[in-house]
């Protein structure tokens, strides 16, 4: 390729010098909202501390997961690092919105674009992060069933590329808009929702998630479809649990995010100024970030090794700092719900993990 012309080279520095111009935040907003986003009031003060504190919650949730994870060898398969993938992707989404609330209101009109870009792109990328570790947890499962026997090396191959992959992806959906695909050059093209977004990236991004989703429910489908249609070996008592688990899992992100997707696909086809209920977009968003703090609840409902392994964390924070006795962290790793264990079932089949996952 060769050197840019003088034409080319004022392009360039003409974009480059938009995505540091304070200027095009103000702009955008005011073209595409008929309220100023900093206009002061007690209810999103309050309604922002509740977020904050939710968020703070979720983290320290999805950290108890992760540490379960990391500190018991009975969860080191590969059901529960992707569970632990899961959790890290949902402690990530509840720093994102975190930051989201702390640097809106009055604070939006002091960034630049790129820091604009910086802010929605992270939670678009853990958002998709989620979305493609259900994903990933699915063909697991899938895989799991249908192959006659799996091997250590091909699991651990799959899942080395299945978690690269689901981050590769996310990072790559949620850096599109500062690359290019945005609205900075045409204002008829934005979002209500997200000012310097594309309507059409907008609707790319919830076409993407639908297909996600929907070839999730495909996979569960069809895995119900085979575990039911087998006999007492493959479909256990644990094996029925595990996917009534995962499904349980599926189906709290789609009642919380679903109403945050329709207000996104309005946001895609409503004219600039039409729909004044996108003005309250954030109340949606809000509800949505619940499932990052639902998941780990669910696990503790459906697990009793979670639980003991979370009570055993906590009490060795609480041992820690004195509050409990060294000895309390000692609880026995064994839960006496995993039956296969004493029958001498084989570790490596797909259909009893270990630690009775749910």
């Amino acid at each position: 390729m060769g050197p840019l012309s003088p034409g080319g080279r004022a392009a360039m520095g003409s974009i480059y010098k938009e995505y540091f111009n304070t200027e095009k935040i103000r702009e955008h907003y005011n073209f595409t909202k008929e309220e100023p986003e900093g206009l002061p009031s007690t209810s999103r003060w309050a309604v922002s501390i509740l977020i904050v504190v939710l968020c703070c919650f979720i983290v320290l949730e999805n950290l108890l997961v992760l540490i379960s994870v990391c500190r018991n060898k009975k969860f080191h398969s590969a059901m529960y690092i992707f569970i632990g993938n899961l959790a890290f992707s949902d402690l990530l989404a509840g720093l994102a919105f975190m930051a989201n609330i702390l640097l809106s209101g009055t604070t939006t009109f002091r960034l630049t674009p790129v820091q604009w870009f910086v802010r929605e792109g992270t939670a678009f990328a853990t958002l998709a992060a989620s979305v493609f570790s259900l994903l990933a947890i699915a063909i697991e499962r899938h895989v799991a069933i249908t192959k006659v026997k799996v091997y250590s090396s091909d699991k651990n191959c799959r899942m080395v590329l299945l978690i690269g992959a689901c981050w590769v992806i996310a990072a790559a959906i949620g850096s599109l808009p500062i690359m290019g695909w945005n609205c900075m050059s045409d204002l008829h093209d934005c979002s209500t929702v997200l000012p310097l977004y594309s309507k059409r990236y907008i609707l790319f991004v919830i076409t993407i998630f639908t297909l996600i989703l929907l070839t999730i429910v495909g996979l569960y489908s069809r895995i119900y479809c085979i575990v039911r249609s087998s006999h007492a070996e493959i479909a256990s008592a644990q094996t029925l649990a595990l996917l009534k688990t995962v499904t349980i899992v599926l189906g709290a992100f789609i009642i919380c995010w679903l109403p945050a997707f329709i207000i996104l696909l309005m946001d895609a086809s409503c004219p600039v100024r039409a729909c004044r209920i996108l003005y309250k977009a954030n109340y949606f968003f809000a509800f949505a970030t619940l499932n990052s703090a639902a998941n780990p609840i669910i696990y503790t409902l459906r697990s009793k090794d979670m639980r003991r392994e979370f009570l055993r964390v906590l009490c060795c924070c609480g041992a820690g700092r004195g509050s409990e006795p060294p000895g309390r962290c000692m609880l026995p790793l064994r839960s006496s719900n995993a039956p296969w264990i004493s029958q001498g079932c084989p570790k490596d089949n797909p259909w009893k993990p270990h630690g009775n996952l749910m």
